[in-house]
């Protein structure tokens, strides 16, 4: 929306700056997008007089001009052809900028005589008209006066209307706003109604209130159209209108003016003496839509949701309702007797329209967003008067069908409201003198009774009120009240299971694992392939149709995510997630775990794949468990009895007791990786945190000191025959019992069967790491230590290998 300084000027009485009115406007809500001031490149310019032309002495086609300027008398050369004694023109002194040319006068000799400055032609100001020769000005102009008086240049200010407020669209509601922001007095001149002179011919028929509940008109015969006079046509060419004639442009002043589309046909080309308000029509033979030629032109398909005014009984369309006239009846030179319309077509169809045409003229811009439906006859009477001042013409009575819609109701409002919302500490004087400036009516009490204006429907409750006192008395009035300040947070914040996934996060991110946070849902199928699925976790409204229920585990977002990466250049993955799995419907049903993948793809490497994947992810698994405090040294692993997702080879249990499972890991089953997508091996875990039992000392208890030795540790190698199949955990748990003060660690170096070995039985190798605490141990004290590992083995079935 754009308007100039000497427009806004017409409604309100103000001396101030442009500068300040866009400063005002900005804190009155209206978004300022930009001031073009015309005024401030044209100031060095004024208005001088040639006393005296004579030939340069040295150019042909050069003159050397005694000039009045503002300066007093310069001597300035000019190769105008049209320069002369007596030309009053245009003067840009020394150190002034031509636009036109880009430069940047300086005094310098042309042709042996110094030129004092320059004069002016159209087109080195950028103006329109003739730039053969210098600007021949009336003779009238004073000298000194400035040229952006003389070409009547005045700033624009171009700002974004939102869409609640389309009566900024006119810039009598922009003069409304700055008056009650202190601007000035508002003085938008009143309307007077113009009485008709004989009954209006042309009658109307609203077929469709609900796309078209109001619609007034008037016949004016005898008008003569043609361009309008230099004033309007200046208006709206500043503001990057193309003037058209006399009646179009009359009707476009009053769409930026006052926000009141109109629309005026050429009475000639109506057929029959009645226009009808309809809705667009279908052919019942082939089914196509009615179409029209529009004033731009084109062709438009009026479908049934389409507002279309039509004559010749209501057959033939004329116009789309609150978008675009028609061509055929659009006004000439030639027009004599023109049908004025002024309406109110609803905002939603008439935006519907807009973005399904595809058009978004001026009249659309306003409907779709809500004008003023008080404003039909005052419109249209305006109209009325400016095309009899300017076309002349007799006016019929005016027609209006139809009932405008109801204006806004009143409601109950407490001033007190507004210091309790926005902090504003305001006498109710000054609250009701904003709201009475901003047009709203009011009756004092207890409450308020206050009734917004009918361009005002976007106010609807008291907050509505409060946020127009505040953007008039100025945002930046806004009490600056400091937050009070905050107690310090209490300690220990974070629950038992809250500082466990802390500690989890950090220990994987530690191991080198990436964290994945992904959606607590999936497909059904694969929630069933993963010992979920059940009727009562399918979503009703899933946010997409593969993400359709709860997840029974977190493992199938992780596998996936890794065949994402993996299609991407990224097989060797490494990550986990804490986070919901669901069990069941019930509050006890959902449980937090934690799982971790990788997908050993290491870059071949002449040396060998090195360690076993298998086994750096349970060395993972144990030190996660160590961190959360979980009873390592407790659990039991078992084999076997995995659930169908794992490979049943390669995957085992942690477990304390018979019933409780802490984890699983291993590696993923072939099966699950293809209907998933995603290339093997991969191997995981996965912790149910919630079966993980808690430490019991109290998690708030500080940490001892640390117990280190000061003596070296040494380690001995023990080889016992095991039965095949037997879990290293269990020998290795039995040996590191013998004795839990010396023997630090237990580790399993190799395991044989072959040559020298039973058959049915193993040969399991273990470094056994003692660590002495107080003295150096003697040898005799080794081998009775050895034979207290012996024994302990041997009662796991164990026995120490000759």
């Amino acid at each position: 929306m754009k308007f100039t300084l000497s427009w806004l000027k017409d409604h309100l009485e103000t001396e101030a700056p442009v500068a300040d009115i866009a400063a005002a406007m900005t804190m009155a809500g209206l978004e300022v997008e930009h001031v073009t001031d015309p005024t401030a490149a044209m100031a060095p310019f004024t208005v001088a007089r040639i006393v005296e032309a004579v030939q340069h002495p040295n150019a042909d086609r050069l003159r050397v001009c005694q000039v009045e300027t503002v300066d007093g008398m310069k001597e300035i050369v000019c190769g105008a052809p049209n320069a002369r004694a007596g030309l009053v023109t245009i003067y840009a002194p020394i150190g002034a900028f031509v636009p036109g040319l880009g430069v940047t006068l300086v005094e310098k000799p042309v042709r042996g005589v110094v030129s004092n400055g320059m004069l002016c032609s159209a087109g080195e100001l950028e103006r329109a008209g003739d730039s053969d020769g210098i600007l021949d000005l009336d003779d009238s102009l004073r000298v000194g006066t400035p040229a952006a008086e003389v070409f009547g240049a005045e700033p624009v200010i171009d700002f974004e209307v939102t869409p609640n407020r389309p009566d900024w669209l006119g810039v009598a509601g922009i003069a409304r706003d700055l008056s009650a922001a202190g601007l000035g007095p508002l003085k938008t001149p009143a309307i007077d109604p113009v009485p008709g002179t004989f009954p209006s011919p042309i009658t109307v028929r609203i077929d469709a209130p609900d796309l078209c509940p109001v619609f007034a008109g008037r016949m004016i015969r005898g008008v003569k159209n043609g361009p309008s006079p230099e004033w309007l046509q200046a208006r709206l060419t500043a503001i990057g209108l193309r003037p058209i004639n006399r009646l179009v442009d009359i009707t476009n002043l009053i769409t930026y003016d006052r926000c009141r589309p109109l629309h005026v046909y050429d009475a000639a080309h109506l057929v029959g003496g009645e226009i009808v308000v309809r809705a667009g029509q279908v052919a019942t033979d082939s089914g196509e839509p009615e179409h029209l030629i529009a004033l731009d032109g084109k062709t438009y398909a009026a479908e049934p949701a389409v507002c279309v005014i039509a004559d010749a009984a209501g057959e033939r369309p004329i116009g789309l309702g609150g978008v675009m006239g028609g061509e055929s009846t659009g006004c000439s030179d030639a027009t004599t007797d023109v049908f004025l319309e002024s309406a109110w077509f609803d905002p939603i169809v008439t935006a519907q329209t807009g973005r399904t045409l595809g058009i978004n003229s001026d009249a659309q811009y306003r409907f779709a967003r809500g004008v003023d439906p008080a404003s039909v006859v005052p419109g249209l009477e305006l109209a009325t008067r400016l095309i009899l001042d300017l076309c002349g013409g007799e006016p019929s009575g005016v027609v209006v069908t139809g009932q405008a819609p109801a204006n806004p109701a009143a409601f109950a409002f407490d001033p007190a409201y507004v210091q309790r919302l926005s902090g504003l500490s305001l006498t109710e004087d000054r609250i009701a003198e904003i709201l009475l400036a901003l047009g709203f009516s009011l009756t004092r009490g207890t409450p308020w009774s206050v009734t917004p204006p009918s361009w005002r429907r976007d106010v609807e409750g008291p907050a509505d009120l409060v946020e127009e006192v505040a953007r008039i008395e100025g945002f930046d009035a806004l009490p600056n009240t400091p937050l009070p300040d905050m107690p310090t947070a209490s300690k220990g914040v974070l629950n038992p299971r809250q500082a466990r996934v802390r500690l989890a996060r950090r220990a994987l991110a530690g191991l080198g694992y990436a964290e994945a946070v992904t959606w607590s849902f999936t497909r059904r199928a694969i929630a069933e392939m993963f010992g979920g699925g059940d009727e009562r976790l399918v979503l009703e409204n899933p946010i997409a149709a593969d993400l359709d229920c709860m997840r029974p585990s977190i493992l199938p977002n992780l596998i996936q995510a890794a065949a994402r990466n993996a299609a991407r250049g990224h097989p060797d993955a490494a990550l986990f997630e804490i986070g919901p799995v669901y069990l069941g419907d019930g509050p006890g049903d959902q449980r937090t775990a934690i799982a971790g993948l990788i997908a050993p793809h290491p870059a071949r490497h002449w040396a060998g794949a090195g360690e076993d994947a298998l086994f750096a992810l349970k060395g993972d698994l144990l030190a996660l468990l160590e961190q959360v405090g979980a009873p390592v040294a407790s659990m039991q692993l078992n084999q076997g009895q995995n659930r169908d997702w794992w490979h049943p080879g390669r995957s085992a249990r942690l477990q304390l007791g018979p019933r409780t499972v802490i984890a699983e890991f291993g590696a993923l089953h072939p099966r699950v990786l293809k209907a998933l997508d995603a290339d093997g091996p991969m191997l995981a875990f996965e912790i149910v945190l919630d079966s993980v039992p808690e430490p019991r000392g109290k998690g708030g208890k500080a940490r001892g000191p640390a117990s280190l030795a000061n003596l070296m540790p040494l380690t001995r190698d023990f080889a016992f025959l095991v039965a095949d199949g037997t879990a290293s955990a269990d020998l290795v748990r039995a040996v590191t019992g013998a004795d839990k003060t010396l023997i630090t660690e237990v580790r399993v170096f190799d395991l044989y069967r072959g040559p020298g070995v039973p058959e049915g039985k193993a040969s399991m190798a273990l470094e056994v790491v003692i660590q002495p605490r107080e003295a150096t141990l003697t040898e005799a004290e080794i081998e009775a230590l050895s034979a207290k590992i012996v024994a302990a083995a041997e009662k796991t079935g164990a026995t120490l290998r000759a």
